[in-house]
């Protein structure tokens, strides 16, 4: 059995980056790897990505849940189980705790609708080891201030086009604590660091985080 290692945290706060770092140190280590994102990683995922991330048209927290769970049941099918089966190693930019944080803590639907049909699309499948990214939505904002038309990044990020500057904060206030919440209940397989540092110094302690999990090459 492989080893799988999920990167969670906010918009901007450099998950994509550092998962790709971590799967550079772990090829150079001699471990094969195989590197996924949700949504994404299937062509159904890369599908729902797009319609997700930068559609205009509104799509109410139940919709936008189930359609992240068939991406991630997609994934896990086509992509994580085989990987992890061949003995792999597989970093993934988010997984199922996107949806707790997200639609669960953010959305504010029920947290144990989320956790079933988690359940139901990863198999049962948890990650040995989940890093938090953690920083404050303002920050990251600032870091990530030209993009444009993603849902999640701009003032459709709480649900409704029309809601102000502060209910697009006060969602991602919500996402955050979220995710803090969610590494305080389950210490053993969560790290928290903080993502705000210089991408270099975040990398070491990814690094630090990760070598206990490894298996011999």
């Amino acid at each position: 059995m492989g080893l799988l290692i999920t990167f969670e945290g906010g918009e901007a706060s450099g998950k994509s980056t550092q998962a790709r770092r971590l799967r550079a140190r772990l090829v150079r280590q001699g471990y094969t790897v195989v590197l996924a994102r949700e949504p994404g990683s299937t062509p159904l995922g890369e599908r729902l990505r797009r319609l997700l991330k930068q559609t205009s048209t509104p799509i109410i927290p139940e919709a936008e849940l189930l359609l992240f769970e068939a991406c991630r049941a997609q994934l896990v099918a086509q992509v994580i189980r085989p990987a992890l089966d061949r003995g792999n190693v597989v970093v993934c930019d988010r997984f199922a705790d996107s949806s707790l944080a997200y639609q669960g803590y953010g959305r504010g639907l029920d947290l144990e609708l989320v956790r079933g049909l988690n359940r139901v699309a990863t198999g049962g499948l948890a990650p040995d080891l989940t890093i938090l990214l953690d920083m404050p939505w303002r920050a990251a904002r600032r870091r990530r201030r030209a993009a444009v038309g993603d849902r999640f990044e701009g003032d459709a990020a709480a649900t409704c086009s029309e809601e102000s500057g502060a209910a697009v904060a006060e969602f991602h206030r919500r996402v955050r604590e979220g995710y803090l919440a969610l590494a305080q209940q389950g210490p053993k397989r969560w790290v928290v660091i903080n993502g705000a540092q210089p991408p270099d110094q975040v990398a070491q302690e990814v690094w630090r985080a990760v070598q206990p999990k490894l298996p011999p090459v």
